[in-house]
């Protein structure tokens, strides 16, 4: 009796796998973070030195000495303080107001059934493809029509005031977070909403109690980062405010500089003590900003 045929032999693995070699990735990551940080440590270094230790020795030099006295100076001389509440109080409304209206349009365009829905996506996403310098002037000449009612004011309602730039803001971001939104509401199962039509909740329910709990971490990403940007915004601030005293902390930083002398030591404090609030905002939010950059994109 023949016996049965043997499986061909198979050489086993010589050994555990070698770990790839990422030194040339390395190197080349290292260096891209070594250029980025290169301008804030030199930002840094500038705000530690005085100006007439630069100007004595010039800014590539080594420092005769370092302190703290331009951060005090800016604290004080700019009125950092009082543009810090400016900004916030632009930056929370609009980040809600943003929030709020992107998840109405995105709950309407990703759980019901329109002909009409991938174009008023597509619309809403549209509009952050035009770049800010392309509508100031109509808007400018917009802000200028619209008066505050009679019995409030004489003045303007949009132009020169923070409900502008508010407004503006949450215009301008609703496409964005609309976007982001609306494939993240896609992936939330269907059945969840026709099991709240079943038990007799109205769409309006439906939204708040349903929809919008389970959109949290969503809404973590989004408000990390529409935070950062908006409180960061340099221009329309700067062309939608006359008045000074009512420009954010990151345009008040021009009250620094002198109409026949400028201390750049001093500038580089108070652009580091603006930046301040951001960073607080991303190291405690961190796991929902980088989540965020990739929310969305799993299901169109």
């Amino acid at each position: 009796m023949s016996s049965p045929p043997t499986a061909p032999h198979r050489p086993g693995p010589e050994g555990p796998p070698r770990p790839r070699r990422d030194t040339g990735r390395h190197l080349l990551l290292a260096g891209v973070s070594l250029l980025w940080l290169i301008p804030l440590l030199w930002a840094v270094y500038t705000s530690l030195r005085s100006h007439g230790d630069t100007a004595r020795h010039g800014y590539f030099s080594w420092p005769h000495g370092v302190g703290l006295e331009n951060y005090a100076d800016a604290w004080t001389q700019s009125g950092m303080p009082y543009f810090l509440l400016n900004s916030l109080l632009i930056t929370v409304p609009s980040v809600l107001g943003t929030l709020l209206f992107s998840a109405a349009v995105a709950f309407f365009v990703s759980r019901f059934g329109f002909r009409f829905n991938l174009a008023l996506l597509m619309l809403f996403t549209a509009g952050n493809l035009l770049p800010a310098q392309v509508l100031i002037t109509p808007l400018y000449r917009l802000y200028l029509l619209i008066p505050l009612p009679p019995w409030m004011s004489d003045s303007l309602l949009l132009y020169n005031s923070a409900w502008g730039i508010i407004a503006i803001h949450i215009a301008y971001q609703c496409g964005f977070c609309t976007f982001v939104l609306s494939n993240y509401m896609k992936t939330i199962p269907q059945e969840i909403s026709e099991a709240a039509v079943v038990d007799g909740a109205q769409v309006w329910r439906q939204f708040f109690q349903i929809i919008l709990p389970l959109c949290r971490p969503a809404f973590a990403a989004l408000a990390t980062l529409e935070s950062i940007w908006i409180y960061n915004d340099f221009f329309w601030p700067l062309t939608l405010v006359e008045t000074g005293d009512k420009r954010p902390i990151t345009s008040a930083l021009a009250n620094l500089q002198g109409q026949y002398f400028t201390n750049p030591n001093l500038i580089a404090a108070g652009a580091l003590m603006t930046a301040i609030p951001t960073l607080l905002v991303h190291f405690a939010l961190q796991r929902q900003f980088i989540s965020g950059l990739t929310i969305g994109s799993g299901k169109g």
